[in-house]
């Protein structure tokens, strides 16, 4: 019983309490961030799987399913770009990233996303991404990618 008293009083603080990312860290993931999706729209698969984690456990969970390694996502995302509009308009205004540990964070961006053969059928839609960011030698790199539609709460 000891120990587990031990235990609890070492363990982390709630949730609650762990804070937003320090500014160099918020500063150097966000910039992450608008990498990637100006490789994206750049239709540059090259670049966007440099910025994945090089790891055959890379996660990315999207549409209801989960996909392994940084390669699927890249496939994904050439495979949308073959029409004539992509276009990826992330809301910088609103994004958060929070410190998880010194080498991890998770930014949190709201993005428009528009996807069609022609401009009168790619009305954007809202996405919500969130990934985990870790840092390696090479600098930081996206070790999992959470996207899903924005609905909104209802209002009062």
């Amino acid at each position: 019983m000891r120990r587990l008293g031990a235990a609890l009083a070492a363990a982390p603080a709630p949730a609650a309490a762990i804070p937003t990312a320090r500014a160099g860290t918020a500063e150097e993931v966000r910039a992450l961030c608008e990498r990637f999706h100006r490789a994206q729209n750049e239709r540059d698969p090259v670049s966007v799987r440099a910025l994945l984690r090089d790891a055959p456990e890379f996660l990315r969970v999207g549409d209801g399913k989960s996909f392994r390694g940084p390669d699927t996502p890249v496939e994904r995302m050439a495979a949308f770009q073959r029409l004539a509009v992509w276009r990826v308009e992330p809301l910088l205004e609103r994004a958060r990233v929070v410190e998880v540990a010194p080498e991890v964070a998770c930014p949190h961006l709201p993005l428009d996303l528009s996807i069609g053969a022609s401009e009168a059928e790619a009305a954007p839609f809202r996405w919500l991404v969130g990934m985990l960011c870790r840092r390696t030698g090479e600098g930081w790199r996206i070790a999992a990618l959470f996207t899903t539609a924005d609905n909104p709460a209802p209002g009062p």
